[in-house]
């Protein structure tokens, strides 16, 4: 008896333990953001023109949209793998501005604190397509692939915003199927002008708040019958943590391939706390704070060498979406409406 109440007693001890680190860690991000906000309204950031050397004034996402269409590529040591995904991204691009005069288009590589040669890779296809076009921003430090989309959508100019992974997983033609869905949903919403014609518009596709999710849910039949039994456990056990975290709706809130109005990206990444793996399953969360609509559509997606998610990454998944819950059940975690 006397065992039992020893071992109910150091079970107590360590759920208190972690109960007080769970809560230090809210109170450290909830001040660590807070800091971050003020910083970057004093110095906004500036992207560098590698062709004239000169800066070019940094936009932010409260800003008029400018261009048709951001695509946000985060990356980390992707010196080997960012240019296969971005020439087949850019000549996609290209050709489609090349089709039709009114559909303008950039493309922001967040390089997140890489220690290959990232940064130079992506300063080449800056020098290439013009920084109108193509622009780096660097982080300077590891902060997590969150923070690098996060930074990057709030220094965008598109009317539609896409987050896309940099080793090209999935075809970057595939965004015309997100792109479709959300002007078929803003159309029911209410009435916008098109904002690829020269009509007068009453209300552009930026000004509807939607969100529109890729989805790797199609192919999980055949991933449940190639992979290993515990991976398999693993992922099953993982769903169903992000279904008591952020509820139900979205079946594959993981895959890096979403796109989202402007009016969407400013609630959404303007709130955003989580920093590394676990952002998309907040992007569930504030969507539905927000009652943004939400679209999960199916794409094509292969399996690259290289993914930087591995069996470690579980514990720091499951920490994160603690710190999520209590953050935002507990109040400490404000969203700013």
């Amino acid at each position: 008896m006397g065992f039992v109440w020893e071992l109910f007693e150091s079970l107590s001890i360590a759920a208190s333990v972690f109960a007080f680190g769970l809560l230090a860690a809210i109170v450290f991000a909830s001040f660590n953001r807070t800091r971050n906000h003020k910083c970057h309204v004093e110095a906004p950031p500036v992207f560098e023109d590698p062709n004239s050397l000169k800066s070019v004034p940094c936009p932010h996402i409260l800003d008029p949209a400018e261009k048709y269409i951001s695509l946000i590529i985060p990356a980390y040591n992707e010196e080997h793998r960012l240019p296969g995904a971005l020439d087949e991204t850019l000549n996609y691009l290209e050709e489609r501005a090349a089709k039709d005069k009114a559909f303008t288009y950039e493309v922001i590589i967040v390089d997140d604190g890489s220690a290959d040669d990232t940064k130079r890779v992506a300063f080449d296809f800056v020098k290439k397509y013009t920084v109108e076009n193509v622009r780096l921003v660097l982080l300077g430090r590891n902060h997590g692939k969150g923070e690098a989309i996060r930074k990057g959508m709030l220094h965008s100019r598109g009317e539609l915003l896409l987050m896309l992974d940099a080793d090209g997983a999935t075809k970057v033609s595939d965004l015309e199927k997100l792109e479709n869905q959300i002007h078929a949903v803003a159309a029911k919403e209410q009435k916008y002008g098109d904002s690829t014609s020269s009509g007068d518009a009453t209300l552009r596709i930026s000004d509807v708040p939607i969100a529109a999710f890729g989805s790797r849910a199609h192919l999980e039949e055949k991933a449940l019958a190639s992979r290993k039994w515990y991976r398999n456990f693993l992922m099953k056990g993982f769903h169903l943590v992000v279904l008591l975290a952020a509820g139900p709706g979205i079946r594959d809130t993981q895959c890096g391939f979403k796109m989202f109005t402007r009016a969407a990206a400013r609630k959404l990444f303007t709130n955003i706390r989580l920093k590394r793996w676990c952002f998309d399953v907040e992007l569930v969360y504030l969507c539905k704070f927000f009652r943004i609509p939400m679209i999960e559509i199916s794409v094509s997606w292969s399996e690259i060498p290289g993914s930087k998610v591995n069996l470690f990454s579980i514990p720091n998944m499951l920490w994160e979406m603690g710190l999520m819950s209590v953050g935002y059940r507990t109040g400490m975690w404000k969203i700013d409406s």
